[in-house]
C-alpha cells in the first residue's frame, strides 16, 4: 500500500481538517465532532437537506454541501456510516422550521442511523423529517436491493434546487422522488481498492478481465467478463439503461460519466464519445453532460453511466445555479 496519509487511523480526521481549511467560507463543524459538517450559510426559512456516509466516496457526500444543493452532512469512517448521534446534529443545525428531508443511499447500516436520527430530532426537537433513499443503480432486479451509486447526485442537484425556490417539505421530497426514480446507473471496476486500515485490495481482478455492476463499496457486481474495448463497455452499459429507464425516441437525458478514483480523465470522455453515439442513433436528445469523478470508491479503476430521463419539471431544476466546493454551476 502507497497512500498519502499518516496513520491510517487519523486517515478522516485529517481529510476532514483539509477540507475545512480549504473552505472556511463554505463549511464549518457543528461543534467539536469534524464528522458533523453543515453549510457555513444557512439560509433560514428553507427545508434543509441532509446526507450521509462512510468516507472514501469524495466527493460524495460532503462535497455537495453549499449553496443550490445540501445543506448538512454526516460523515463515518471508511465505508462505514456515521452514527444516528451525528446524523441527529446535522439535522438540528440545518432545521430552520421548514422541516428537513433525508437524501441517502440503499445502504443497512444509513437506513438504520438515519431512522434512528429521525425518531429522536422527531421526539425531542419536534422537527419534521421526510426521507429519500437513493436506488440507482440497475446491477440488480430486485429494485428493492437497489444501491444508491452516482445517480444520487442527480436527486441532490434537483431536490437543492427545488429547496432553493421555496418549495416545502413535502414538495421538495416529491421533487426528490422524481429524480431518483427517473435515473439509473451501472459502472464498471476494473481493480479493487484499498482501505487504509487494511493495506491491501479486498478482492482482486485479473489483468484482462471486469467486473460489470460492482458496487461502490466492492459489492459484487451483475458478472466478470473478459474486458472489452470502451464502445464495447458503453454499448453494453447503455442498453441496460436504455432499457431499464424505458428511453424511447423524442426523451431527453442528462449524462454523468463517473470515474471511481484511478480512471484518467482521458478515458471518461473516451466512454462520453460512444455514449453521445448511442444516444444519436437512438433519437435520444443530450441536454446536459457531466464527466469526472463525483463519487469515487477511494483508489478503485473503473466508472460509472448515470443516465437521468428528464422533463419540463426537473430540467429547469438541474439548470439551477449550484455552489459547493466540489461541484459549481452557473
Amino acid at each position: 500500500m502507497k497512500k498519502l496519509m499518516n496513520a491510517p487511523e487519523d486517515y478522516v480526521t485529517d481529510m476532514l481538517k483539509g477540507i475545512y481549511s480549504a473552505y472556511p467560507d463554505k463549511l464549518k463543524p457543528v461543534g467539536s465532532d469534524l464528522r458533523e459538517l453543515v453549510t457555513a450559510n444557512k439560509k433560514q426559512g428553507k427545508v434543509g437537506l441532509v446526507t450521509g456516509g462512510g468516507s472514501g466516496h469524495l466527493p460524495l457526500f460532503l462535497g455537495y454541501v453549499g449553496d443550490g444543493m445540501l445543506d448538512g452532512c454526516a460523515v463515518g469512517e471508511v465505508f462505514q456510516s456515521p452514527t444516528a448521534d451525528q446524523m441527529a446534529n446535522v439535522t438540528r443545525e440545518v432545521d430552520s422550521g421548514a422541516g428537513v428531508l433525508y437524501i441517502f443511499g440503499n445502504y443497512n447500516g444509513d437506513i438504520f442511523n438515519f431512522k434512528m436520527a429521525e425518531e429522536t430530532v422527531s421526539f425531542e426537537d419536534d422537527i419534521k423529517i421526510e426521507k429519500v433513499i437513493g436506488t440507482d443503480d440497475i446491477a440488480t432486479d430486485d429494485h428493492s436491493k437497489r444501491r444508491g451509486v452516482a445517480g444520487i447526485f442527480f436527486v441532490y442537484k434537483c431536490a437543492g434546487a427545488a429547496a432553493d425556490k421555496g418549495l416545502d417539505l413535502a414538495g421538495v421530497k416529491r421533487i426528490a422522488c422524481l429524480a431518483n426514480d427517473s435515473v439509473r446507473t451501472m459502472g464498471i471496476a476494473l481493480s479493487a481498492c484499498i482501505l487504509p486500515r487494511v493495506g491491501k485490495p479486498g478482492f482482486s481482478i485479473d489483468d484482462n478481465m471486469m467486473e460489470i455492476g460492482m458496487g461502490i463499496h466492492g459489492e459484487p457486481g451483475v458478472s466478470t467478463q473478459e474486458l472489452k474495448s470502451a464502445d464495447e463497455i458503453v454499448n453494453q452499459i447503455m442498453g441496460h439503461l436504455l432499457s431499464d429507464l424505458e428511453c424511447k425516441q423524442g426523451d431527453e437525458v442528462a449524462v454523468l460519466v463517473n470515474g471511481l478514483g484511478s480512471t484518467p480523465l482521458d478515458e471518461l470522455y473516451i466512454l462520453m464519445n460512444r455514449v453521445s453515439e448511442v444516444l444519436g442513433e437512438k433519437g435520444i436528445s443530450l441536454y446536459r453532460s457531466y464527466i469526472g469523478e463525483y463519487v469515487t470508491s477511494m483508489d478503485m479503476a473503473g466508472a460509472s453511466i448515470s443516465l437521468l430521463l428528464l422533463n419540463d419539471e426537473l430540467k429547469p431544476l438541474l439548470d439551477a445555479p449550484a455552489n459547493t466546493p466540489f461541484f459549481k454551476q452557473f
